[in-house]
């Protein structure tokens, strides 16, 4: 493991599981994430630097085990990756202002786009509506 002092930085800012999951590309486990089970108006956010990257109307409950969602909040605010970390070609979603590690996206998704963004709970943090 490489602890370069940005490294260092979000190993303070971070839990274990943040850590992991955002810096070092980890999965959280399934059914896991009390996100996953969110169903209040707000936006979700990455944990790591605070930017907004998904609306609470476009999350849907894909059945996979983690917060899904069809759409990012804009285009911008997601980069995408090919990674073959498990034997095939799949596309990763990171934060496009901090490059934490989101999931991935998969076109089985509903309409109106057909993709399912799969993304670690652990990844985000939501904010009500109200206080948004």
């Amino acid at each position: 493991m490489d602890d370069k002092p940005e490294n260092t930085d979000w190993k303070a800012a971070l839990s274990a599981e943040q850590y992991r999951v955002l810096r070092e590309k980890g999965t959280e486990r399934a059914f896991t994430s009390p996100l996953n089970d969110e169903k209040r108006k707000g936006v979700f956010a990455c944990a790591g630097c605070g930017a907004t990257l998904f609306a609470s109307d476009h999350k849907y409950d894909s059945g996979s085990g983690w917060p899904s969602f069809y759409a990012p909040i804009d285009e911008s605010v997601l980069g995408q990756t090919t990674d073959h970390d498990i034997g095939y070609a799949r596309t990763e979603i990171h934060c496009a202002k901090c490059g934490g590690h989101m999931g991935h996206v998969f076109p089985d998704g509903p309409i109106p786009t057909g993709l399912r963004f799969c993304v670690n709970g652990t990844a985000l943090n939501f904010k009500k509506k109200d206080d948004i």
